[in-house]
C-alpha cells in the first residue's frame, strides 16, 4: 500500500511515497481505510528529529485521520466493517496509575501516531478500538480529519486545565494554526469573551470569522499593552500561549491577577524569559497541557458533530502532492487545517 514518510531524518527532501505492507489488526485493533488526514506542524519535527527520538524506518507520519473500518481484531465489540470513524492519535498503555485514573495523555508510555508510533498518512492504518469515535452519517470525513488532535488539545487545554468559565476573558496569541482556531472556537461556545493577537490583516480577519470579539494585529500593534488598555488596565482571566520564547514574557502582562496561562507548545522556543516576580505578586499560575484523554476526546467531537464549532479547512490536496501542502503549512501562509486526501 502506499503511505508517506522517509527513511532518514533531514529536511523535506527526504519525504516520499513509500511502499509498504498493508498492516493487519492485532485483537484489540481496526483496520481503517483512510479517506482523508490533516496535517500538523508535528510533522515537520518529526521528520526533522531530535535526540532520544529512536524510530522504527521507514517511518510513516500523521497524526489526524477519518476513514472506514474494513476489518475487525478478534477481541473488538461493538464496532462494524463499514463505519465511519474519527481517532484520538493518543496511544496508552491502560495499566499504569494515570491511565486507571482516566488520564490518559498522562500515562508513563504515552505516545502519538505519526510521532512515536506509524501514522496515518497511509491507505490502511490499524488503530486500538478504544480511540475510536463514530462519524455521524452525513457528516463530511474531511470535517472529521482535520479536528482531532486540535480540538482536543483544545478542549483539555481550556477546560479541564485552565478551568474556563462562562464570562471569562480569554486572549489567544495566534490565529492561523490548529489549535488556536480551535481555542477561539471553543472559548466561544463557553460563552468567554475572546481576544486575539493575529499576524497581519488576512488573519485578522480570519479571527474575527471565527467568532473572536477583539482582533490585534501583531505586526502593527503591541498588543500586550492593547489588552491592558481595552481591559480597564485589569487584563485577561487565561491566556493561550503556544508560541513561547517570543511571548511568553508579554503574555503574563496581559494577564489580570489571578490570571492563568496555559500552553501547549512553543514553536518560536523552549525558554519563557519570565519574570518571577510578576508571577507571584499578581499570583498568576503556569499551566502546562498536552493532548487529552479518550473521554475529553469524545466530548471535543460531539461539540463538532453537534456544529457548536466547526473545523476551518485551508485547502485539501492529493497524497502525492504533501511536500506542497507540507511548505504551504511551514511558510505559515495557511489558515485553518491542511488536508489530505488518501482515498475518495
Amino acid at each position: 500500500m502506499r503511505a508517506i514518510g522517509f527513511y532518514e531524518h533531514g529536511g523535506p527532501e527526504v519525504i516520499q511515497i513509500l511502499d509498504i505492507p498493508q498492516p493487519t489488526p492485532a485483537p484489540d485493533e481496526v483496520l481503517i481505510r483512510v479517506h482523508y488526514a490533516a496535517l500538523n506542524r508535528l510533522d515537520d519535527w518529526v521528520r526533522r528529529g531530535w535526540p532520544g527520538l529512536n524510530l522504527a524506518m521507514p517511518h510513516v507520519l500523521g497524526s489526524d485521520m477519518a476513514g472506514e473500518i474494513v476489518a475487525l481484531g478478534s477481541h473488538v465489540r461493538g464496532w462494524n466493517v463499514g463505519a465511519r470513524v474519527v481517532a484520538n492519535p493518543g496511544i496508552w498503555c491502560t495499566r499504569c496509575e494515570w491511565c486507571e485514573r482516566g488520564e490518559h495523555s498522562l500515562c508513563v508510555n504515552y505516545g502519538l501516531l505519526g510521532e512515536h508510533f506509524p501514522g496515518v498518512y497511509a491507505e490502511y492504518v490499524t488503530i486500538p478500538e478504544r480511540n475510536l469515535v463514530r462519524v455521524p452519517e452525513g457528516f463530511p470525513l474531511e470535517k472529521a480529519a482535520a479536528a482531532p488532535l486540535v480540538y482536543l488539545t483544545a478542549w483539555r487545554m481550556l477546560f479541564t486545565r485552565a478551568g474556563l468559565r462562562p464570562g471569562e476573558r480569554v486572549l489567544v496569541v495566534g490565529a492561523g494554526g490548529g489549535v488556536n482556531s480551535a481555542a477561539i472556537q471553543l472559548a466561544k461556545m463557553a460563552g468567554a469573551v475572546v481576544y486575539v493577537a493575529a499576524g497581519g490583516p488576512e488573519k485578522v480577519r480570519y479571527a474575527r470569522d471565527l467568532g473572536a470579539d477583539v482582533v490585534y494585529d501583531y505586526r502593527t500593534e503591541e498588543w500586550w499593552k492593547a489588552v491592558y488598555r481595552d481591559t480597564g488596565k485589569r487584563g485577561v482571566d487565561v491566556v493561550v500561549d503556544n508560541v513561547g520564547e517570543a511571548t511568553f514574557p508579554h503574555s503574563l502582562r496581559a494577564l489580570a491577577r489571578g490570571g492563568r496561562l496555559v500552553t501547549v507548545g512553543a514553536t518560536t522556543g523552549p525558554r519563557s524569559g519570565a519574570d518571577i516576580r510578576l508571577i507571584f505578586w499578581k499570583q498568576i499560575s503556569i499551566i502546562g497541557s498536552t493532548m487529552g484523554s479518550q473521554s475529553e476526546f469524545r466530548a471535543a467531537m460531539q461539540a463538532v458533530f453537534r456544529g457548536q464549532v466547526d473545523p476551518p479547512i485551508d485547502s485539501i490536496w492529493p497524497m502525492e502532492a504533501y511536500p506542497e501542502a507540507l511548505a504551504r503549512m511551514i511558510k505559515g501562509e495557511h489558515m485553518g487545517k491542511i488536508v489530505l486526501e488518501i482515498a475518495a
